[in-house]
C-alpha cells in the first residue's frame, strides 16, 4: 500500500469513527421520546409491536459501522473505536450534569424543570446504555471476527447477521432492564420493549447487509485488498 492509500484509509477511519460515535451519544440524549412504527398492528405483552424508543435509531448504524471497521481495519481497531465512542458518551454525561445543576434565568426559553426532564434522566441512560453497549459492541466484535475466522474470511452475510443479531439482544435486554430498575420505565412494559426493539433491530440488521457488502467491495476495491485481508493504519 502506498504512501496515499495509507493516509486516505486513515482518514476514512478517523470519519468512520467520528459517525460512530455521534450516533451513540445522540442515541442516549434522544431516547425518552417513543414512537409507534406502523407496518403491523399487533400487540405483545400490552405493547404495540414496534412501539420503540427513537433511541434505537442511531443504534444499528454502530454496529453497521463497527462490522465495517472489524472487516477492513481488524479487530484491535474495532476495540479502539468502542471504547472511544464510551469515553465520549461518560464525556457528554458530565456535559448535560453541570448544564443541569445550572439554574436558568428568568426570561430562559428552557427553564429549570423542562431541561431536567428531558436531559435530567439522560445520565441513568447514558449509564444504561454505557454499560449494555460495552458488553455488547465487544461481543459483536467477539462473534464477528470468530465467524471470520472459521469461514476464512467467506459468507460476509453470516458473520455480520449472527453477530449483529447476539449482541443486539444483550443490549436491549440489558438497556431496560437497567432502565426499569432505576425507574425510568415501568416494569410492565419491558416485555414488550424488549420484543419490539430487539425485532426492529434484527430487521434492520437484516436490511443493511448489502451497504455492508457494498463498503467492504469499495475498499477492497480502492485499496486492492484480498479476501481477509486487513488494511493496517499504523
Amino acid at each position: 500500500m502506498t504512501l496515499k492509500d495509507k493516509l486516505l484509509a486513515q482518514r476514512i477511519y478517523i470519519l468512520l469513527g467520528a459517525l460512530f460515535i455521534t450516533s451513540l451519544v445522540v442515541s442516549n440524549l434522544i431516547f425518552q421520546k417513543f414512537f409507534y412504527w406502523h407496518p403491523f398492528n399487533v400487540e405483545i405483552f400490552g405493547a404495540n409491536l414496534f412501539e420503540i424508543s427513537v433511541g434505537i435509531l442511531p443504534y444499528p448504524i454502530t454496529f453497521l459501522i463497527t462490522d465495517l471497521i472489524s472487516e477492513i481495519y481488524g479487530k484491535k481497531n474495532a476495540n479502539q473505536v468502542v471504547i472511544t465512542g464510551i469515553f465520549a458518551s461518560i464525556f457528554s454525561l458530565l456535559i448535560i450534569l453541570i448544564a443541569d445543576s445550572v439554574p436558568a434565568i428568568a426570561n430562559s426559553p428552557v427553564d429549570d424543570v423542562l431541561f431536567t426532564k428531558v436531559f435530567g434522566q439522560s445520565a441513568i441512560a447514558v449509564f444504561a446504555s454505557m454499560t449494555a453497549y460495552l458488553f455488547a459492541q465487544f461481543i459483536d466484535i467477539q462473534i464477528y471476527h470468530f465467524w471470520k475466522r472459521l469461514t476464512k474470511g467467506k459468507h460476509l452475510w453470516l458473520r455480520n447477521n449472527f453477530s449483529t443479531w447476539f449482541s443486539q439482544f444483550i443490549d436491549t435486554f440489558s438497556i431496560l432492564m437497567l432502565l426499569c430498575f432505576f425507574e425510568v420505565l415501568p416494569w410492565e412494559s419491558f416485555s414488550g420493549l424488549l420484543i419490539s426493539g430487539f425485532l426492529f433491530k434484527v430487521l434492520v440488521a437484516a436490511l443493511d447487509t448489502p451497504f455492508l457488502y457494498i463498503g467492504v467491495h469499495l475498499f477492497r476495491k480502492k485499496f486492492r485488498l484480498k479476501i481477509n485481508e486487513e488494511i493496517s493504519i499504523i
